[in-house]
């Protein structure tokens, strides 16, 4: 057993490291970034509904699904988006891969109880501006991330409740540099936000049978409303444009701006499907982000306001005979998917919005039911109408859902 703690641990630590890449949205100046993290492999091929959790896969969005866990399960996920960034005048194309989540799952009689990473927004951007003779450079990296503890407890047959625990850390840096044409010197100022805070939510799953075949989920999570530090730098600076097109700083200035707080938005989300157990299941989820509240972390935007978040969501699986020996495909869970985000972003007085469609399979491999999750993408966020730019997306998502025991007697001969 510490070889596979050593192991997880290790994982974990691996996905530090690659934990803030993953966009090139030039909506991720925004805020904190854009959400990365939209729900395990399973949930995303299904429109990102979390409403159902099973015994054999991990929930990471509703901690009361950790309850449900009847083998030990390690969860990762890793995904690659293509996009193509336009404007009402012109386009380009950009990929980036990214780790999504790295987790274990512990179940524990009626307990259950996970821990893990997830890389939670995404900033990674890089314009250019052009106006009479002067250009300006935009460039931005970094991210929130999530170190979770979740504990689950099924108070009954029907009910399970959790809650988890969340410290939240990263930084983001924005850099801005200003040249203007037949002139040496040109002008930069980079900002850095070194966040951190801890958040926490609770969640609640209650499954009944409706007739002898047919069961009924539903769901609810909620994330209280909480305070983030943000320990901030910037740096204003003159340099020098050489001859071959570098640059050579000239002069910094470090300017205090100070340290402040801003607020992490409340969420909540409710659920409800009904299915066949091992057969077929459908369901919807509505969430609310009160995202209104959000400001970005040391600098004001006039033409920018943050308004009230909205998810819909809705999706499903079907699987032909999970019990089929000798006949793979038929074993093989077949998931569907759509959903409609509004992301809270206002520009110039427009919404930004997103859609996808979402579908997969997921593989069963090995025994004690692990699977390979694979599934695609094809959205749209924003609009080319008023000046704004418009990213078309395919992304493909990819996990692995291990399942083994731990702590089981051994009998020998």
């Amino acid at each position: 057993m510490l070889k596979r703690i050593t192991v997880v641990v290790f994982l974990l630590v691996a996905g530090l490291a690659q934990a803030q890449e993953g966009t090139v949205s030039p909506y991720s100046f925004y805020g904190i970034g854009t959400l990365k993290f939209k729900g395990t492999a399973e949930n995303r091929a299904m429109g990102g509904i979390s409403v159902y959790a099973d015994s054999i896969h991990l929930s990471i969005q509703n901690p009361a699904g950790v309850a449900g866990l009847r083998l030990v399960n390690y969860s990762a996920g890793v995904s690659h988006k293509y996009e193509t960034i336009k404007t009402e005048v012109e386009s380009q194309k950009a990929s980036t891969t990214s780790i999504d989540y790295l987790a274990l799952g512990i179940p524990m009689g009626k307990f259950g109880a996970s821990f893990g990473l997830i890389p939670l927004t995404s900033v990674g951007y890089n314009l250019r501006t052009q106006d009479a003779g002067i250009t300006t450079t935009y460039q931005g990296s970094g991210g929130l991330n999530k170190a979770f503890f979740a504990l689950a407890y099924q108070l009954t047959p029907k009910l399970s409740i959790g809650v988890d625990a969340n410290y939240n850390f990263g930084n983001i840096e924005n850099t801005a540099e200003r040249r203007e044409d037949n002139i040496q010197y040109g002008t930069s100022e980079f900002n850095k936000s070194d966040l951190l805070g801890f958040n926490f939510n609770i969640g609640a799953i209650y499954k009944t049978m409706i007739n002898e075949s047919l069961s009924l989920i539903s769901s609810l999570t909620y994330t209280p409303e909480t305070d983030l530090t943000s320990e901030n730098t910037r740096v204003i600076s003159t340099f020098l444009v050489l001859p071959s097109g570098a640059i050579s700083a000239r002069d910094e200035r470090d300017i205090n701006v100070g340290d402040t707080e801003f607020t992490f938005p409340s969420q909540y989300t409710v659920g409800l499907g009904i299915g066949k157990e091992k057969k077929w299941f459908i369901g919807g989820e509505y969430t609310n982000l009160k995202t209104s509240n959000l400001t970005n972390r040391s600098f004001d935007i006039d033409f920018v306001t943050f308004t009230d978040s909205s998810k819909f969501r809705v999706g499903g699986f079907y699987i032909p005979n999970y019990n089929a020996i000798g006949k793979y495909w038929n074993r093989v869970v077949y998931r569907g998917g759509v959903r409609f985000e509004e992301t809270g972003i206002n520009i110039n007085g427009e919404g930004i919005n997103e859609f996808g469609i979402s579908f997969g399979v997921g593989l069963p491999v090995g025994r004690l039911f692990s699977n390979i999750n694979l599934g695609f993408e094809i959205g749209r966020r924003g609009t080319t109408d008023f000046g704004l730019v418009q990213e078309n997306f395919f992304n493909t998502f990819i996990s692995l859902s291990l399942n083994d025991r731990w702590f089981e007697k051994r009998y020998y001969d």
